[in-house]
């Protein structure tokens, strides 16, 4: 991962940026030495996030579960049957 002082950050905003597009490569902002930020490039924060959606709809799944909120599949299908239409 690569490291860069926020004073770098400010000076060289454009070229650290269109680096950062083109190597998809997290960049460490520090501040006084010391972790301030994550830069990321678009297209990797958009994939993060839906991998975090898709783990939460996961997480929300297996707690029905263990709460014992389940329907057979034959009853999902009838109370889903207008959205499968």
């Amino acid at each position: 991962m690569k490291i860069e002082l926020v004073t770098n950050l400010k000076r060289r905003a454009t070229e650290i940026i269109r680096d950062l597009n083109e190597k998809h490569e997290p960049i460490l902002i520090t501040e006084h030495g010391k972790p301030a930020a994550y830069l990321i490039d678009v297209q990797s924060f958009q994939e993060i996030t839906k991998k975090n959606e898709l783990l939460e709809g996961l997480a929300r799944g297996e707690s029905a579960i263990k709460q014992g909120r389940v329907v057979s599949q034959k009853e999902a299908k009838k109370s889903m049957k207008k959205w499968l239409a």
